[in-house]
């Protein structure tokens, strides 16, 4: 059965879906969108992916033509029409169809995209056994030239630092900012524990505020972990007792391998480890229900 793909008010088959090639979002990268999950039917966190998707748009004014309780709804509808439980979505929004001068007041109607699909980042088997990480010597983007707290899709800089990972053999790349402190990865923010606390970068050294790190903070707080934001260096990563990884993709991936360093034991830590559990039954039981869920009868099931 053929995926459906939301185009601009139409629901295509995946194999049909397309923009023009004149679209500023393809020629060059003018656009935003999100990366959100749907397990057992609810999508996960969908007021807080719906509300970042606007606000990277308002900072490139690019004016997005549903209001977001409607794009709530197209999502929805995206996900139902496909009839999966456990997804990936992706909505996108480009500037639109222009000329081949980058002047975005040469664009007409903004592009809406929204695509449902599966996605697994890392195998299984890298929750049980660990990622392996390199630094990459691409640096982030300055915050003053490009904010990576605008989710868009301008991802050169973190292509850039992934073709390191891949020729290093390695899981995934670790980036720098200009000043040497640890940011975040290609695709993920990035925890290190050092004793009894757990750190992540604070948002001004140049990262995407995840929202799936900020569960993770919201969760450690729950269990009375203590987990701050901190400014750090390599050092620090190639001394903790465990390193991990989060991102909607990747939810949470335990590090035992950073630049020839093994971290720890060389296997996924307690604190890692009970972190992806309380993240995995979080997941289980919040979202947005996709579908009318079955009350239960009086009395249980009989």
């Amino acid at each position: 059965m053929s995926l459906w793909t939301y185009v601009n008010g139409r629901f295509i088959p995946k194999e049909e879906a397309s923009v023009s090639v004149y679209d500023h979002g393809f020629l060059y990268g003018d656009g935003v969108f999100e990366g959100i999950r749907v397990y057992g039917g609810r999508v996960f966190k969908l007021d807080e992916h719906v509300q970042r998707l606007y606000e990277s748009a308002k900072s490139i004014l690019l004016d997005i033509p549903l209001p977001p309780e409607e794009m709530k709804r197209v999502i929805l509808e995206t996900v139902r029409r496909n009839g999966l439980r456990d997804a990936y979505v992706r909505p996108i929004v480009t500037r639109g169809p222009g000329d081949l001068g980058i002047d975005p007041r040469k664009c007409g109607t903004p592009t809406v995209v929204v695509i449902v699909d599966r996605i697994q980042l890392y195998p299984e088997r890298a929750y049980r056994e660990g990622l392996r990480m390199v630094t990459a010597t691409h640096r982030k983007n300055a915050s003053d030239s490009l904010n990576p707290r605008i989710k868009s899709l301008n991802y050169l800089n973190q292509i850039l630092a992934r073709l390191e990972a891949n020729l290093a053999g390695a899981d995934e790349a670790l980036m720098l900012n200009h000043e040497g402190y640890v940011c975040e990865c290609t695709a993920d923010n990035v925890f290190v524990v050092h004793g009894e606390e757990v750190w992540t970068p604070p948002a001004h050294l140049g990262i995407l505020r995840g929202i799936t790190r900020d569960t993770v903070l919201e969760i450690a707080q729950a269990l009375g972990i203590a987990a701050v934001e901190r400014t750090f260096t390599l050092h620090d990563v190639y001394t903790a007792d465990e390193v991990f990884l989060t991102g909607t993709g990747a939810e949470i991936g335990p590090v035992v391998w950073v630049d020839g360093r093994t971290i720890g034991s060389g296997k996924p830590g307690p604190v890692t480890l009970r972190l992806l559990e309380a993240y995995r039954d979080r997941t289980a039981r919040e979202g947005t229900p996709v579908y009318e869920e079955t009350p239960t009868a009086p009395g249980g099931a009989g």
